[in-house]
This record gives C-alpha cells, structure tokens and sequence, in this order.
C-alpha cells in the first residue's frame, strides 16, 4: 500500500478513537462501532496502534471477540438495544415526527437491533 494510503487510514484511525472515546463518556454515542473502525483502520496503516488498540485492558477483549468470532458480549447486546429504544423514544417525543417517518425510524432501529441480537454471545 502506498504511503498516502496508509496515512489517510492512520488519521482515520486516530478519528476513530477519539469518536470512540467521547461515545464512552457521551451516552448518546456509540464506542464500539468506532474502536472496532479504528482496529480495521491501524491494521492498514500501523500494526503498532492495532496492537495498542486490541491490547487495551478496557476496550481491547471486546475487540477481539468481535474480530474472531463476530461476537458481541450478552451486557453490550442489552446496552445497545437499551439505548436504541431510548433513542428512539427521545426522537419520537421531541421531534413529533409523522406515522411515516416515526415508522421508517422504527424499522431502522428494529433492523440495528435484530443485528445485534442474532449475533454470538460472548461473556462480558
């Protein structure tokens, strides 16, 4: 891979992150999904970050369950399907959308959680 390439992917990387890291403190935000963009991104641009990144005691096994077997631990599954229904409870109160759109949004959120939910559970 070329050097441009691999550069882009390291800041990416490093977008990831931080994504990552306000999503942990913003409960509004999702982690994972950044953390685990952030591995794909380092394990094409530095093998060193990679390393860091699937070796943290916090967020590393987490990463490495879902890059072995696609697994999501049993507590996040809950965490995650707790938060869409929240969400979408918020959007639906505040923003007063149509049947149209507050059913669109519902199918989209039920669809995000059948995801979740069907894949293998990991203990946390």
């Amino acid at each position: 891979m070329n050097r441009t390439k691999r550069t882009v992917y390291f800041l990416l990387g490093w977008l990831m992150v931080a994504l990552g890291f306000i999503g942990a403190l913003l409960p509004v935000m999702p982690t994972t999904i950044f953390l685990i963009l952030a591995a794909w991104c380092f394990s094409r641009s530095s093998p060193r970050f990679e390393k860091w990144l699937l070796e943290h005691p916090v967020f590393g096994p987490t990463l490495v369950h879902w890059r072995e077997h696609g697994a999501i631990p049993k507590r996040v599954k809950l965490l995650a399907c707790g938060g869409m229904a929240v969400g979408y409870a918020m959007f639906f109160y505040f923003a007063r959308p149509s049947p149209l759109l507050g059913g669109i949004v519902a199918l989209f959120f039920i669809a995000c959680a059948a995801y979740v939910v069907s894949r293998p559970s990991v203990a946390a």
